[in-house]
Formats: structure tokens, sequence, C-alpha cells
């Protein structure tokens, strides 16, 4: 199987390694854009992945049996339709599809019509608006982005003014807003391969979204995930699937969007029970990191049967008992300013335990590799228990030498003590 994977983030080359390890030889993938780490492994092509003709043009004329799409850019730009229509397979969810993580009011539309649990939200075009309803629901506030914001389309804090000047910031970029009520509780990540009919799970995460230790500081893409959750209730998956995957793909069926993909179900474990915070339509940045790390199933063919409606006679997909951790190492900064290319050193992977998911990272002309964004890179260890598993990941992550980085030093910290993280 030819595969071809857009994408230049520590996501894609999870999924790379993921290929890679269980079963699919590296000569058989190519990457576009990719990274500086992706490129040590597999084929690198110079093509925009939202460049939605250069796509088909190269996967037609290279005979692509399959493209896995990274990135939400690529789905909202249309890349999966243009795709489908040469007879290409497409692990991603049409442009229309797409819209479930596109646009929060129709995932709020589409879970009021699949009886989905989620919380109560109000839709503003003005601050006004938002105003009106962040008195309506009260603190901590809940904004966001009716639109794709790279993952800092949220904001939760007791802080009024900083929800205004959130929700200015992109009704200022034309954006909508949504307010929604605070929802307590342990904040869940659960995949669900989808083929328009049939969904499979995989595995639960929990990641970890403020930039700095003990949940402080701004909200981030993620700096962080662990799995499996072991404090989760017998059945969770299963109730997830029954009250939430399976209604919200019958419903965008009945709308004509047939969802072909990775549906990422953002839940939340409150008192009331189980409810949805967002739906996002690719796979998600770390979880997978620590999903992918623990598959044992061979990944191509499952996505490959969700691309080409045949989840319906695909066994269940397995996973390692073991655990696995990911640490984010971030630039000087990251979230609310960036940093310029900066040298990195320490890249070893010299533990069988880990390996580095790189992310915004290029090699220069004389071998140097450099930083080139807000997440630099994921450290990801796999062991027998949260101990071991963290031990591996930060010793790796502390021998890797970047000016001005930082991580958290407090991920799976709980869990690992035998607490709910």
């Amino acid at each position: 199987m030819k595969i071809l994977v857009l994408g230049s983030g520590a996501r894609e080359h999870a999924i790379i390694k993921a290929l890679i390890r269980t079963g699919t030889h590296p000569t058989a993938i190519t990457c576009t854009p990719g990274n500086a780490g992706i490129a040590e492994e597999v084929i690198c092509l110079d093509l925009n992945p939202t460049d939605v003709s250069a796509v088909t043009e190269w996967s037609v004329t290279n005979s692509v049996d399959l493209v896995i799409v990274g990135p939400e850019a690529p789905l909202v730009a249309g890349v999966s339709d243009s795709l489908r229509d040469k007879g290409i397979a497409v692990f991603g969810p049409s442009k229309k599809a797409a819209e479930l993580e596109g646009s929060k009011s129709f995932a709020k539309e589409v879970m009021a019509a699949a009886d989905v649990p989620t919380g109560m939200a109000k839709e503003c075009t003005t601050l006004e608006e938002v105003e009106v309803a962040l008195e309506q629901f009260g603190a901590p506030y809940v904004v966001k982005a009716d639109g794709l914001a790279a993952g800092k389309g949220v904001i939760v804090t007791e802080d009024k003014q900083a929800a205004l000047d959130h929700a200015k910031s992109f009704i200022d970029k034309g954006m909508g807003i949504l307010v929604e009520e605070f929802l307590d509780g342990q904040e869940v990540s659960l995949f669900f391969l989808s083929d328009g009919t049939t969904v499979l799970p995989l595995t639960p995460a929990q990641d970890f979204k403020r930039a700095f230790d003990n949940d402080e500081g701004p909200n981030t893409g993620g700096m962080g995930a662990y799995s499996p959750l072991p404090w989760l209730p017998e059945g969770f998956v299963k109730e997830v699937q029954d009250r939430v995957a399976v209604p919200t793909v019958r419903e965008m069926a009945q709308l004509g969007t047939p969802f072909v993909g990775l549906l990422y179900c953002g839940l939340i474990v409150t008192s009331k029970g189980i409810k949805v915070i967002e739906f996002n339509a690719r796979f998600g940045d770390p979880e997978t990191q620590v999903v992918l790390r623990r598959l044992v199933s061979p990944l191509a063919s499952l996505l490959h049967e969700a691309a080409t409606g045949q989840l319906a006679t695909t066994l269940e997909p397995q996973f390692s008992d073991d655990v696995a951790v990911t640490v984010v190492l971030a630039s000087e900064g990251y979230p609310t300013s960036s940093a310029p290319e900066r040298a990195i050193t320490g890249l070893v992977e010299n533990d069988e335990h880990v390996e580095i998911a790189h992310a915004a990272t290029k090699r220069l002309a004389d071998g140097t590799i450099v930083s080139t964004g807000g997440r630099v890179l994921s450290v990801v260890s796999m062991a027998r228990n949260f101990h071991k598993a963290r031990k591996y990941a930060y010793k790796v992550i502390e021998n890797i030498k970047l000016e001005g980085s930082h991580y958290r030093r407090d991920i799976a910290a709980k869990v690992d003590e035998g607490k709910d993280d």
C-alpha cells in the first residue's frame, strides 16, 4: 500500500512511526511537508497540504492507495473531496463533514439533533452579546472561537475582562463566538475510527492544556498526555461509543455529510455524567503520540478500512497493556509569542522505551536541526507503569538543549502517585 501523510507536526510523526511499527515499510510512506525528524524515516515532499490541486495531482500521478490527513486545515480546504473524486481512499472527512470541528455552532446543532450530552452554549456575534452571555453563565467563563484557531480558540478564566478580550480578538477577525457553561470534572480524549456508518474506538487519553505546572498559565495546543486512564469507570468506552460517537456519525449521515475519518471526542466526566466539550475531525496532538504508541493492530489496515467503508467487518483495535506518557518541549514564549529559529541538540533516542516525535523542526544545510515554531517536539515513552514511563521520558527531555525552551514537569504525576490526574 502506497501511503501519503499530510502534515508536519508531532502528530504526523507519531502516525508515521505507528505505521512503521505495525508493519508498513518506510519506503511505502511519503509525507508532505514533514519536518526534520520525519525526513529521517520517510521521503518528504515540498507540497503545501492545503494546495488541493497539487496534492491531488501528485497522488494520482504516483498511484497513492491511501492519503492520511493529519491537520485540520487541509480538511477545511477540501483536499479529501478532491482526492475522493479521483478514486483515492482518504482517511479524513469531507469539507462539509469537517465542519464538525470547523464550526462549534454546527457541532452543537448536530449534538442537539443526535441527543448527545453537552454543555449549554450561546452563540454570539458581537461583544455586547458576549457580555450578556457571560453574565448569564457566570464564572468560570468559557469562551470559544467559532472556527479554526490552531488549538488557541478557547479560554477558561475567572477574569471577565480576559474573557471579553479573548472574544474581541476573534470577533475582530470576523469569527463568531460561543459562550458556554463551565463543566467541572476530569477531561478525557477518546478517538473513534469512522467509515461513515460504523465506528470503532481507540483507547482513552488525557492531555494537559495549560502551559505550566499545576495547570497554570494560558491554554495551549497541549503540553503532554498519558494513556490509559486507570481511574475511568468500567464500561466508559462503550458508553461514549453508544451515547456520543454512534449517534453523531448517524446524524452526520442523515444530513448527507457522512463522516469518514477520525472522530475526536473531547469529553468531561462530570458529577452528572459524561458530556462532550468539543469534537475534532482528526487525530489530536499530543494524545495521538500516546494512543498510537500503545497500538498493536496494523494501523495502515485500520485506516484504509475506515476510508473504504469496511469497518463493519474489522476487528476492534488492540492496545498494549503498557502505559505511555508524552511530554512536549515548547519554544520560548509559547503560546503567547514565538521565538526565532534556534539550534536543538541532544536529540538522541538511546533508550528502547523512548522515541522523539518532531513537530516544529527543520534541518539546515550544515546538518543543524533548528526549532521553527511553538511546540517543537514530543518525547514519548512506554513502560510497565507510569513511574517508569515518566522516568524514561523526563530523562530524555532533560538532555535536549534548546535555548529558552520549557516543558511541564508534572505530566501524569498524579496518576503516578495513584491519584486521579
